[in-house]
């Protein structure tokens, strides 16, 4: 696809970019093999892999977990009323989005607590192995330290339009807007009414402005990280694309709306 050498002229060192479809094709451009730092694309690994315990009833969405009132359900969609990056409760449950790296990891130790194995261990045993991602890693944070290539994410892509480690009602529920009408704040996009996620993934819904592009449908979800990176999954335009770079988020990264178009445009044309 020559809407992905787009990522050329972005004013960093190096990019990767593949866009996938629902048949299995897959188009790339840039290094597939090179390891990128995912920030918080990070988060829809590790909510998949607590989905996946909720599937082995290993967890249960609605069981408490976090602060007082918050469960499970409230850690994925940033409900919890956590602090961003402390273990400081900042609301009530289920009273604002308050998108929390905090709560990413007080669910990681909750999974490692009752599959009795580290939560790298367990995303690996449960997410990255069935799906051969075997250049991808999480020596850190849930929320935010994982290690990948295009390869590999295209992998999860993949899985994220045609789920077979999840029943797809499974991850129908979790790309459905939990906990509807909250307010708060997209990080590097400001205040949103309503800020609108499911259990793990960002929902673009009528958010504006956003990191995806104009003519993303509303039911578009993933995830961008402040490394410089972004997967998202168009429902409407049955493609998903993911976008690699080595330099964090910025001013530069209002190139990311256009491109998305422009591939949007292309899987139109």
């Amino acid at each position: 696809m020559r809407s992905l050498e787009l990522i050329d002229t972005w004013p960093v060192p190096t990019a990767a970019a593949a866009v996938v479809l629902p048949d299995g094709r897959r188009f790339s451009h840039g290094p597939g093999g090179q390891p990128f730092r995912l920030a918080s694309v990070t988060k829809p690994l590790a909510a998949y892999a607590a989905l996946i315990a909720v599937e082995e009833g290993a967890i249960d969405l609605d069981e408490p977990a976090g602060p007082p009132g918050s469960t499970v359900r409230h850690l994925l969609a940033h409900a919890s009323g956590l602090a961003f990056d402390e273990h400081r409760v900042m609301a009530p449950p289920g009273t604002r989005r308050l998108y929390s790296n905090a709560g990413f990891e007080v669910l990681g130790d909750h999974i490692a607590k009752a599959a009795d194995m580290p939560f790298a261990e367990y995303l690996r045993q449960a997410v990255l192995v069935p799906l051969g991602m075997t250049a991808t890693d999480l020596p850190g944070s849930p929320a935010k330290d994982g290690v990948s290539t295009l390869d590999d994410l295209t992998a999860f892509a993949a899985e994220l339009l045609a789920p077979r480690l999840l029943a797809p009602e499974t991850l129908a529920e979790a790309t459905t807007v939990a906990f509807p009408g909250l307010s708060g704040v997209l990080p590097g996009f400001g205040h949103q009414k309503p800020n609108d996620w499911g259990l793990g993934f960002s929902i673009r819904a009528h958010k504006s402005p956003h990191w995806t592009g104009a003519t993303s449908s509303p039911r578009t979800f993933g995830h961008f990280g402040q490394s410089g990176t972004f997967l998202w999954v168009d429902p409407d335009a049955a493609a998903a694309c993911v976008v690699l770079t080595d330099r964090a988020f910025g001013p530069w990264a209002q190139t990311w709306p256009p491109f998305t178009d422009a591939v949007l445009a292309e899987l139109r044309a």
